[in-house]
């Protein structure tokens, strides 16, 4: 797949870009990457979308799986790359995300979330949902349809819901191969919060892409997000809950400079000042 000159026309580098990292976000796999990693691919960046254990991949049982269970698939992953990688998070994958920067902060240059639960730390995003719908009418998303194994240890979505909320405004033949695609998720690998410090995960140079059409995470939920962990550039795309599968050079294009580092400064400074302006405790998200 030979992406289009006007969705990647950023030149292809002499000097190698880092790894970046794809992680899915909960009931997918590294599949819901496949339509942009050429894009990305296109400009001399190296990807590695990773497969999450216990989402259909890997011989641990639902209840082995945790965010520990993550973070040590990735890190062995890490372990084997030279030099360090960018993030990509979507959805409940920014929480992985956010645990694998805080972590292995020596091997991360940045972190970029793709309509992804940016949370503060500490924080689930069942707790900012709670709290947002308290006082706006939002939409619950996929929540409200997941259905549930005899001992509440695993989700399914519903082949329905999954097309008209995680693949909304995918095409339908591609909405629906997305849909059948996904695989029960392990709760101890969905409700999970990462706890993380101003100099490890604060420190580094953040991206928000937020998705203005997402029947999943509600857009007021997204910016609700920012401004409970401010700091980020955020870059708003006219999608859905998924643009990796159905706008993916538009994605690609907000992606790639950030990538590339052409973005990149001192966003530590902003983080800290943010913090400050937007003080928040746990009771107040």
């Amino acid at each position: 797949m030979t992406p289009p000159a006007a969705a990647a026309p950023y030149p292809k580098m002499s000097e190698v870009p880092d790894t970046v990292i794809l992680i899915h976000g909960a009931w997918q796999g590294s599949w819901a990457w496949n339509a942009l990693v050429p894009y990305l691919s296109a400009t001399g960046i190296v990807c590695v979308a990773v497969d999450l254990p216990g989402n259909g991949h890997g011989s641990a049982t639902d209840t082995e799986i945790s965010l520990q269970t993550y973070l040590d698939h990735i890190g062995k992953l890490l372990a084997k790359l030279p030099g360090k990688v960018s993030l990509v998070g979507h959805s409940a994958g920014g929480i992985v995300a956010t645990a694998v920067a805080e972590n292995f902060r020596e091997k991360v240059s940045r972190i970029a979330f793709i309509a992804g639960m940016m949370l503060p730390s500490g924080v689930a995003f069942a707790t900012v949902q709670k709290n947002v719908a308290a006082t706006a009418a939002i939409s619950y998303g996929i929540t409200s349809e997941l259905q549930w194994s005899a001992d509440g240890q695993q989700s399914s979505v519903p082949l329905a819901a999954a097309k008209a909320i995680l693949f909304s405004d995918c095409p339908t033949e591609l909405a629906t191969s997305a849909a059948e695609r996904l695989t029960p998720q392990p709760e101890g690998g969905r409700a999970i919060n990462a706890t993380f410090t101003p100099e490890r995960f604060g420190s580094l140079p953040r991206l928000y892409v937020e998705a203005t059409k997402d029947r999943s995470i509600d857009l007021l939920l997204q910016r609700r997000m920012q401004e409970l962990v401010p700091g980020a550039l955020v870059v708003s795309l006219p999608t859905g809950h998924t643009p990796q599968l159905s706008a993916p050079d538009l994605l690609a294009n907000s992606l790639i400079p950030f990538l590339l580092g052409e973005t990149d400064c001192n966003l530590s400074d902003r983080f800290a000042q943010g913090k400050s302006e937007n003080t928040q405790s746990k009771t107040g998200v």
